[in-house]
């Protein structure tokens, strides 16, 4: 593998007018930045041990700001919780005035950031991301929300962070499982930009992740975002090319009950874009078989045992539906990616159906 630049101290991302910070320990940025915007009303956490530990210790350092602890998680992702998150934030004296700080993975800056954009009708936000997932996808772009019965995401806001705070030192604690999640999501990114970071992928698969270069690779995956979301603000138009795979990712989801979490069903997702792209015409081959080796690679799934028919029906609850019609983001090169694509349902179910066996010619990891 080679060797690449890991002696940066921070990097700092402004395209969406507040900053993204990335250095390898963000403690001291963060404090800099609290005593700048002031020392926060309450500290919401996961209630994950590694999590909460931090939160305590940021804190204490911050002038022992009251920490709220709550148990998350997919299956948590309610407004259950979000009236739970409410009463604690008045118990603790939040005013709208108020500066809260968020810590946690992807669920906790959905839920902590809904939160916080509908107490009081807003008060200032902030999160410390803690996992891959939040620190290239969830945390940044302002969209909030939590999921419904009836199916993700479907109750939420956009609503923008004062900052963001993503420390390399959070991934080393993250479980092999959670940590392999992620990524799905800097694929993803990695899909849409092509390229270098494509290629730099490619070149760093066949090694262990956790010793991949992050301060170099997280800044490359948060552009990709912040690039896409600053030119569209409210996903009315370009924005969407980041719900690559996430239309069948989402259905996968809540038809597995979530016993598919939310990175693996995005790797599936993009096999089946893919899939879809090549019914279509669209894609080659030869790329589509580039991006299933990546994922293979790293350990990510391919194939899944759920029904077609329970995926199908699930994905008719997607929020990005237009006009009772499905939309989806389609690859047709790595590195061009086209939104708003309508397919034959017939096309659809076929596609379902290939993901219940495994992809030919495909080197999966040693």
């Amino acid at each position: 593998m080679a060797k690449r630049k890991e002696d940066r101290a921070l990097e700092r991302n402004d395209d969406l007018g507040y900053p993204i910070f990335v250095a390898q320990n963000v403690r001291d940025e963060l404090l800099a930045f609290l005593r700048l915007r002031g020392r926060p009303s309450a500290i919401l956490c996961d209630a994950n041990r590694n999590v909460r530990v931090l939160a305590e210790e940021i804190a204490q350092a911050a002038g022992n700001v009251p920490v709220l602890r709550f148990t998350l998680g997919e299956s948590r992702k309610r407004l259950a919780t979000v009236e739970r998150v409410l009463d604690a934030m008045v118990g603790v004296g939040v005013e709208r005035s108020s500066l809260v700080l968020g810590i946690g993975g992807g669920v906790a800056s959905d839920l902590f950031g809904f939160a916080c954009a509908v107490y009081m009708r807003g008060v200032r936000y902030a999160h410390v991301a803690t996992s891959l997932v939040a620190m290239v996808d969830a945390a940044i772009g302002g969209k909030t929300g939590v999921d419904l019965r009836e199916g993700k995401n479907l109750a939420g806001c956009f609503r923008d962070p004062i900052a963001v705070f993503c420390g390399v030192d959070a991934l080393e604690t993250l479980p092999a499982q959670a940590f392999r999640e992620g990524l799905a999501e800097i694929i993803k990114a990695a899909i849409i930009e092509g390229g270098d970071l494509f290629a730099l992928l490619e070149e760093l698969a066949p090694h262990p992740s956790r010793r991949w270069p992050w301060l170099e690779l997280l800044p490359a995956a948060i552009k990709v975002k912040t690039m896409a979301v600053a030119d569209d603000r409210l996903e009315a138009g370009a924005r969407a090319t980041l719900n690559l795979g996430h239309t069948f990712a989402h259905a996968i989801e809540r038809a597995s009950n979530y016993s598919i979490t939310h990175g693996n069903a995005v790797a599936l997702g993009l096999r089946a874009a893919g899939l879809l792209a090549l019914r279509t015409g669209r894609f080659s081959r030869d790329e589509h078989l580039r991006v299933l080796t990546l994922l293979a690679l790293v350990g990510l799934p391919l194939q899944t045992s759920l029904s077609p028919d329970a995926i199908f029906t699930a994905m008719r609850s997607d929020k990005k539906k237009s006009g009772g019609r499905l939309r989806f983001v389609l690859p047709r090169a790595i590195g061009d990616v086209e939104y708003g694509v309508e397919c034959a349902d017939r096309t659809v179910r076929a596609v379902l159906g290939r993901l219940a066996h495994p992809p030919e010619n495909v080197r999966a990891r040693r």
